[in-house]
């Protein structure tokens, strides 16, 4: 039996094998994607005066011009790529240093700390929203009194520390998660190369710069991606929040705008359009990062 024949016979099982995942791709990835973009070229308009039924009309892009003229959402916009600014750094440094430091060797019930750190990945997010709203306001939280009796008045919820607040939601729920990702990485760092490092004279500080850094900047690099990506997606933590504090409006991201056209504005169209709005947002920041890191790479060689 040749190569070509066996290859044949294959085929047949292969595609099976891959015919469930296409078919949930399809359906719960690939359909609302183009539902979305399809939704965001037309509008309904009343005919008439009024007393026809509405109609659905082909306006082409007016959507996405009358999302880039509502102040409100040009302001979230802002805002989310201030959060990004906030977030994306301070969750690749917390994740890698966690790692480091449960991989180093000298950490004490390193698997104790492991699953300690990624216990609040299963908190669903409402619940870690709600969690830290409470500890975020004076009245319930012992933190927050504790720091009044010494002095120190502290108010998260504020229009000016609200985006630290919610960064720090963000942070405690996925830290862990991205942590695991990077432990992952460095299990699959060959001993040999700490072993000759050590002979070399090497320090602990000249191993994690030279060896491990380096070997796991892969993951490094995706652990930003999937931050990055899941940044432009916030919309739990505000909209829990909300009720909490007058520093979040409808309007706070691009997301709770989206919600609040399609479910207290009744224009779904026009939020369909903020939604592929911030997808090609994503997307922009993604491949520039992507292409940034491969650049470099490249001068490297």
């Amino acid at each position: 039996m040749t190569t070509r024949t066996r290859k044949s016979e294959l085929r047949p099982g292969v595609l099976l094998l891959l015919l469930p995942f296409v078919i949930m791709f399809a359906l719960f990835f690939a359909a609302p994607i183009v539902y979305a973009l399809v939704d965001s070229l037309f509008s309904v308009r009343a005919s008439g005066l009024g007393f026809g039924a509405p109609e659905r009309v082909f306006v082409f892009l007016d959507n996405y011009a009358a999302a880039f003229a509502t102040p409100s959402f040009v302001a979230s916009l802002g805002r989310l790529l201030v959060f990004a600014a906030i977030e994306v750094p301070l969750m690749v440094v917390t994740s890698l240093a966690l790692a480091l430091l449960l991989e180093s060797g000298k950490a004490r019930f390193p698997r104790a700390f492991r699953v300690l750190y990624f216990m609040p990945y299963g908190v669903p997010g409402v619940v870690a929203a709600l969690l830290w709203g409470f500890l975020y306001i004076p009245a319930t939280s012992p933190i927050l009194q504790a720091l009044s009796s010494l002095g120190i008045s502290v108010t998260p919820l504020a229009s000016d520390s609200i985006l630290f607040a919610i960064a720090n939601i963000a942070l405690w729920s996925f830290a862990g998660y991205n942590m695991f990702i990077l432990i992952a990485a460095l299990n699959a760092i060959p001993s040999e190369l700490y072993e000759a490092a050590r002979i070399d004279g090497a320090s602990s500080w000249g191993i994690i710069w030279q060896i491990k850094l380096p070997l796991v900047r892969p993951s490094i690099i995706l652990v930003t991606v999937f931050t990055i990506i899941g940044t432009l997606q916030l919309f739990v933590e505000p909209l829990v929040l909300r009720p909490l504090t007058t520093a979040i409006n409808s309007d706070f991201t691009p997301n709770l705008a989206a919600y609040n056209q399609t479910f207290a504005q009744g224009n779904p169209n026009l939020a369909a359009a903020m939604a592929v709005i911030v997808a090609l947002l994503g997307f922009a920041f993604s491949f520039s990062f992507l292409r940034l890191v491969n650049r470099k790479d490249n001068r490297a060689w």
